[in-house]
């Protein structure tokens, strides 16, 4: 969703710098939304709904804010308030748009790339979760005997269970440390 409103975004500037005023600027992009989204996407819809609120003259910015409400993205959120400030005090809407469309961008590369790290992360730690497990079962299988002191003295079984306990606390500390919410 966010990314659309990104998208919406940048084609309503792309119309206030040819010099629409910004109710026609949401006029003017929606037919080049449809060019990009399909019809029943997220942004198609909220601007059908803006330019209908619009038609009813209802005040670009209680559209935008409405929108903002349904949503519940901070960052439309935050782009309404600053967009409604700026619309009552007379500021550079073509600025507010452009850098609220950069800041966005900026904040969506940045989350996309700590998923992409975290996701490496989920893997390896699933792999490193695995390893002591392999590790065993292949020395079971090519020399039982060499495990044996490990399974059937009590020297070993005490030393194999302390390791058991530290291989479960690694894992659910592993599993905790990559439950990180962006």
């Amino acid at each position: 969703m966010l990314r659309e409103f990104t998208t919406g975004m940048q084609l309503v500037n792309a119309s206030l710098q040819a010099g629409y005023a910004v109710e026609n600027a949401f006029r003017e992009s929606l037919p080049e939304l449809k060019k990009i989204y399909p019809s029943d996407s997220f942004i198609v819809r909220e601007f059908r709904r803006i330019i209908s609120q619009l038609d009813v003259s209802i005040p670009i910015e209680k559209a935008l804010a409405d929108l903002s409400a349904r949503s519940h993205i901070d960052d439309i959120r935050n782009f309404s308030e600053v967009f409604q400030t700026a619309k009552r005090t007379g500021g550079d809407l073509m600025l507010i748009i452009r850098n609220t469309v950069s800041d966005i961008q900026e904040k969506s590369e940045t989350r996309e790339q700590i998923e992409a790290d975290i996701s490496g992360k989920v893997l390896e730690q699933k792999i490193m979760s695995l390893v002591p497990i392999l590790i065993i079962a292949y020395v079971n299988l090519t020399s039982p005997d060499f495990l044996e002191v490990c399974y059937c003295t009590a020297a070993g079984r005490l030393v194999m269970t302390v390791c058991l306990g530290l291989y479960g606390i690694a894992f659910l500390w592993g599993r905790k440390v990559i439950k990180i919410q962006i």
